[in-house]
Formats: structure tokens, C-alpha cells, sequence
């Protein structure tokens, strides 16, 4: 699988951050990576969706951005390029966000959006 140089998915460092974390608590080894994919559903039509994973699929498409993985399939990433993955831990939610330049509106929740 190659990785991709322009037009991807980026991280932040707070993101990163978590990310390494969450991957040492699982106990994940160096063969897992980030997971992102946008999926039907949610109030504004669809959703994210972010997970570990260790086993790439034919039509992946995969980025590298401040030495963490990040994998989706060719059908996300057409919602998803140039997005980047946040996460934030203030008053106003936990959790990690994206910022994606795609969307034409998303919800309150931040976990879905139109194009």
C-alpha cells in the first residue's frame, strides 16, 4: 500500500497524542493504524467513524501525517480529503473531532454532516 503525499488526512497534535495513548492502553502494536470512514446515518445524512485496525483492504487509501497511520477507503476518503482529525477534552465535549473542508454543514454534536 502506498502513502499518499498531498490531498489527505492529517492529524493534530493533540489528536496524536490520544491516538498513541489509547493505541498503548489496547496494547496495540506497530502494525495497527488509525481507521476513518464515513458511514449513512446521523441527523445531518452521515457520519464518522474511527477505529484500530490492522488489516488493510484492497481499496485503501493510506496517509501518514506526524508518524500515525491513517487509513480509509477509496469511497470515505471522496468525503474526508484534506480533513483533519482533532480531538479535544474542554467543557464543550470529549472526544475526537473532524475538521473537514468538505462539509457543507454539520450537526451539533460535531459526529455527522452533509456535502
Amino acid at each position: 500500500m502506498e502513502v499518499a503525499q498531498e490531498n489527505g488526512i492529517y492529524i493534530t497534535d493533540k489528536a496524536k497524542a490520544k491516538v498513541l495513548a489509547l493505541m498503548a492502553d489496547a496494547g496495540a502494536d506497530d502494525s495497527y493504524f488509525v481507521r476513518v470512514s464515513v458511514v449513512g446515518g446521523g441527523c445531518s445524512g452521515l457520519s464518522y467513524k474511527l477505529d484500530f485496525d490492522n488489516e488493510s483492504q484492497p481499496m485503501d487509501q493510506m496517509f501518514e501525517d506526524k508518524g500515525i497511520k491513517i487509513v480509509c477507503d477509496m469511497k470515505s476518503f471522496l468525503y474526508l480529503v484534506n480533513t483533519e482529525l482533532d480531538f479535544s477534552d474542554g467543557l464543550n465535549g470529549k472526544g475526537f473531532n473532524f475538521i473537514n473542508p468538505n462539509a457543507s454543514r454539520s450537526c451539533g454534536c460535531g459526529e455527522s454532516f452533509a456535502v
